[in-house]
């Protein structure tokens, strides 16, 4: 049985062999097929995607050539699967891939699970299957792969539910009081997301709880500075709340 890799870099492995194909719009015309697997691809899409707004003149025929390829690679590679797995289906064409053959599928159904152990107030098996789902991912979606409109619209979308799982997965560590282990990775993750407010929140209610209220009001004043600067802006109405927080916990402490 083949397996397909999105998370990273586009990969085909048959029984933890690679047998990823090379020419780069085969394997472009593979990456859209995955994204939409299991559900039928129009043609239009694929020569949108290879060609933007300008295809070729045989564009067409050279897409069906492209399939052909897709076709006897995976073929030649599930010689005695009983279906076809890239079929053609009107109006274009279907990649069948069974239920755990697919990286982001996995990864979806894992978040899924995640997020029912914390609306269920279970933490430890939240923050357990999070990084489950979390550690499917290599790299940035389709790492290897050239990108057009269609390709580029399915991978931000793919990084907005890592961007998702990751907030989900804070949540849980935070409601196991994890937060000196968290200060590290939020400090990476405000790095990566400057405009990103709740990231930010997260590094000011950690490095409050950890006892290091000097450092969360610096965080703070570098998220606003960031703001005002960058954007003219001031930090939301939660952020400000945050730090009325820190500095109502200060003067608790001091009298």
């Amino acid at each position: 049985m083949l397996e397909f890799k999105v998370l990273g870099a586009l990969e085909v492995l048959n029984k933890g062999r690679h047998c990823t194909p090379t020419p780069p719009k085969v394997l472009r015309v593979l990456a859209v097929l995955l994204l939409r697997a299991n559900r039928v691809v129009p043609i239009e899409t694929l020569i949108e995607e290879l060609w933007g707004d300008a295809p070729a003149r045989t564009a067409v025929t050279t897409t069906q050539t492209y399939i052909y390829q897709l076709r006897k690679l995976i073929d030649r590679q599930c010689a005695d699967a009983a279906d076809e797995l890239l079929v053609t289906k009107w109006p274009g064409y279907l990649l069948r891939v069974p239920e755990g053959c697919l990286d982001s599928d996995l990864f979806d159904r894992l978040v899924a699970q995640g997020r029912r152990h914390l609306d269920e107030g279970r933490p430890e098996e939240a923050s357990e299957t999070l990084r489950e789902a979390l550690g499917l991912w290599t790299d940035a979606p389709l790492a290897n792969v050239p990108q057009g409109r269609i390709l580029a619209a399915h991978t931000q979308a793919l990084q907005e539910q890592r961007l998702r799982a990751t907030e989900l997965r804070i949540q849980a560590d935070r409601q196991l009081g994890r937060h000196l282990e968290l200060i590290g990775e939020l400090r990476e993750l405000v790095t990566e997301y400057p405009f990103n407010e709740w990231f930010h929140g997260q590094l000011i209610t950690a490095l409050n709880h950890a006892g290091r209220r000097s450092d969360a009001l610096r965080a703070y004043q570098s998220i606003r500075s960031t703001l005002h600067n960058e954007l003219g802006l001031e930090p939301s109405k939660q952020l400000q709340r945050l730090q009325h927080e820190v500095l109502t916990d200060g003067h608790r402490e001091a009298s």
